[in-house]
Order: structure tokens, then C-alpha cells, then sequence
């Protein structure tokens, strides 16, 4: 692609998203020709050539990257992928990530994932991937790196809160299935249900897995156990809210098209027939974990327990592009019935256990929440 046509492009690029930011025409036919003017500098001066087709990817990615952290730009081929990925099974470290401060941030790490195992926790920083520095790196560009076959290893120096020093994780790339239920009866009357992700089929797997545990005639309440859960279908963080309460209002979004404003209410119909509920989360439950939770909360149906959420009150639509790309965009905000946006915010726990040392693990002998949950229901 020789400069010319990549002006042209740059241009009708540009052209489009500026007169979204701007109402001086003026302005934008200025920052066309400045922008003009580095790609030909970048093409004549830059000590190495460069791929002309990622400039432009690049440019189209900072603009959605500037919007918030969670709206980018997906190349035709990280858009095949990322739509193998949400087929339940694809090939990586079992995290899901942000961009933040220019570095990336774990939001969680997935359940029985390499990434999981390795000790990679909610809230690290990685600054490095097999030792190249991700400072002034687009997220998809870190993405990519972390990408790689099936047992191939990667080395990640994480950054983490309270610690002095950085730490090296080495990890080997598995097949991640992504199984979005388990179940069990603890001390022979209290259900436990752990949900990992919103995914299309959540619901009616959350729905058989009650349906069997409500057979024990003695049980005396559940723990739901989110914590770790990046999100996932607004659709079935609302289904899933429905089936512990009887009425009201779920969450509300909010956009600016009116077609994003809506709300969504409870349905007649308590699955677990109003028995105590205590919900568990951390500061890796995000988005659909914490609309369920904060909907909970709000109606006084759950007791919170655990570490505030991690604060995503945003809605991301993919939406196809004419080179068989995409992107993934912010078209509106949710907030809890209370009317509050837990945006940078999170929801916070009734009461607050934090985890315990760098050995805790969830679900296992070492998972202090859990226990204390289970001690609240022998009182």
C-alpha cells in the first residue's frame, strides 16, 4: 500500500470519527493534515520500515482504546479467534484483561486455568511478556503476545499491590474449557452453586444444578460463589438475578441512543423458595457478577460477603466490520436498582473477608471465604 492511499484512508478514517468528537469543521481538516503529515514522516524517517496496514489498525485502535478501557479494535484474524474462544474451548492462559495506565491489568484469572494454577490473581499488572516490555502497546497488540500454541510456554512479569518487587510467572498454554456451573451440598444442607461466566448457557445450567440441590429436603441455604467471574450476556445476568427474587427492578441501562435506555424487572418465582443466601465475590467478579450481586444487595435477598468488585458498569456491543473485523464498543452504562453506576466504583461486600495469603486458592482448604460463609450458616 504505497503513502497516498494510506492518506486516503487516514483521512476517511479521521473524517468519521472526528465529526463525532468535534463541531468545528475547521479543527478537524487540521488534525487530518497533522496526522497526514506523521504518517509520512513515520514512512520516510522511521529507522525501520514499518507495516503500513498496522499503522492504520493501530491509529483505528488508539481512537477506541481513548474512549474507555474496554472498547477496541479487532483485525479480521483476532476477530475469528475471539469468536472461536467464545465456543467454550480455544487455546491460552485462562485470564481475562484490560488496559489500564498502559500496562495490562488482570481482571480475573478463569477458574483450572494455567494462569489460575500459576497464581496469576485480579488486579495484577503485567508489564512484561517473555521479557519485551508492554508499556506503549495496544491491548490487542499484549494480547497477541500472550497468544501461542498449545503447550508452548510464556514467561510474565506481574506487578502486585503491596508487594516491592516484580515477579516472574512462567506458564504453559492449555486448551481452556470454560465450564460455566458447578454444584454441591456442603456439611449435607447448605448448596453450594459456583458460576465462572455469563455465557449463553449459564441460566439454564444454573436452573438444572438448583432443581437437583432443592431435592435435599435439608437444606437451609445456599452460597453463590461469583467470585473470579469476569461477566459475560447482560441476558444472563438478568436471568440468573430473576431466580432468586420475586419482584422489582433488576438494573436499568443507560446510552445515548434511546434505544439503549431500559429496564429490566423480576419475575414472580424464587427458585430456591426464599431460603438465606449468601453471595460471594471479589475484586475479580466484574460486570454481569456485579449487576447480579448489586440487584441482590439492593433488594436485601443476599448478604455479600468477600472483597469489593472490580467496577465495570459498562455494556460492550461487538459489531462486524466490512473487512471482517470488528469492534468492541461501549454503547451504554448499567446501574443497580438503587440507581447507583458502579463504574471505577464496585459493589462492596456486607462483609468484608479478605483472602488470605498468597496461598489462597478458591473452593479448597485454604479458602477462608468460603469458610467463613459456611460458619454463618452453623451460626
Amino acid at each position: 500500500m504505497k503513502i497516498k492511499n494510506l492518506l486516503i484512508i487516514a483521512i476517511i478514517f479521521l473524517n468519521f470519527f472526528g465529526m463525532a468528537y468535534s463541531k468545528s469543521p475547521d479543527n478537524i481538516y487540521e488534525k487530518i493534515d497533522l496526522f497526514s503529515q506523521v504518517l509520512e514522516k513515520i514512512q520516510d524517517e522511521y529507522v525501520e520500515e514499518v507495516d503500513q496496514s498496522e499503522v492504520i489498525d493501530s491509529a483505528i485502535n488508539g481512537v477506541l482504546q481513548s474512549l474507555d478501557p474496554y472498547s477496541s479494535y479487532m483485525s479480521p484474524e483476532v476477530f475469528d479467534e475471539m469468536q472461536t474462544e467464545t465456543s467454550g474451548e480455544f487455546g491460552g492462559l485462562g485470564i481475562e484483561v484490560s488496559m489500564e495506565a498502559g500496562v495490562v491489568k488482570v481482571i480475573t484469572p478463569i477458574d483450572d486455568t494455567p494462569a489460575a494454577k500459576a497464581g496469576i490473581k485480579s488486579g495484577d499488572y503485567i508489564v512484561k511478556i517473555n521479557g519485551e516490555q508492554v508499556q506503549g502497546k495496544s491491548l490487542m497488540q499484549a494480547v497477541n503476545l500472550m497468544r501461542g500454541p498449545v503447550d508452548s510456554s510464556i514467561e510474565l512479569t506481574v506487578r502486585r499491590k503491596g508487594l516491592k518487587k516484580a515477579k516472574n510467572f512462567k506458564i504453559v498454554r492449555q486448551i481452556i474449557e470454560v465450564k460455566s456451573v458447578t454444584a454441591k451440598t456442603i456439611d449435607k444442607k447448605i448448596g453450594y452453586l459456583r458460576l465462572r461466566a455469563f455465557n449463553q448457557n449459564s441460566a439454564n445450567q444454573l436452573k438444572k444444578e438448583i432443581s437437583k440441590l432443592e431435592k435435599n429436603n435439608k437444606l437451609t441455604g445456599y452460597v453463590f460463589d461469583l467470585r473470579n467471574n469476569p461477566g459475560g450476556l447482560l441476558s444472563q445476568a438478568i436471568k440468573i438475578s430473576d431466580f432468586f427474587l420475586d419482584d422489582g427492578e433488576i438494573v436499568s441501562t443507560k446510552g445515548r441512543k434511546r434505544r439503549e435506555n431500559r429496564k429490566f424487572f423480576a419475575k414472580k418465582g424464587d427458585k430456591i423458595n426464599g431460603k438465606p443466601l449468601i453471595v460471594l465475590i471479589n475484586n475479580g467478579s466484574a460486570s454481569a457478577s456485579e449487576i447480579v450481586a448489586g440487584a441482590l444487595q439492593d433488594h436485601k435477598r443476599a448478604i455479600l460477603l468477600g472483597e469489593t468488585s472490580y467496577g465495570k458498569g459498562s455494556v460492550q456491543s461487538i459489531i462486524p466490520l466490512k473487512n471482517r473485523g470488528a469492534i468492541r464498543l461501549t454503547i451504554s452504562k448499567y446501574y443497580l436498582p438503587s440507581g447507583k453506576s458502579i463504574s471505577e466504583i464496585g459493589v462492596s461486600p456486607d462483609i468484608q473477608v479478605l483472602e488470605e495469603g498468597e496461598e489462597f486458592s478458591i473452593n479448597t482448604n485454604t479458602d477462608n471465604q468460603l469458610n467463613y460463609a459456611i460458619k454463618l450458616f452453623n451460626g
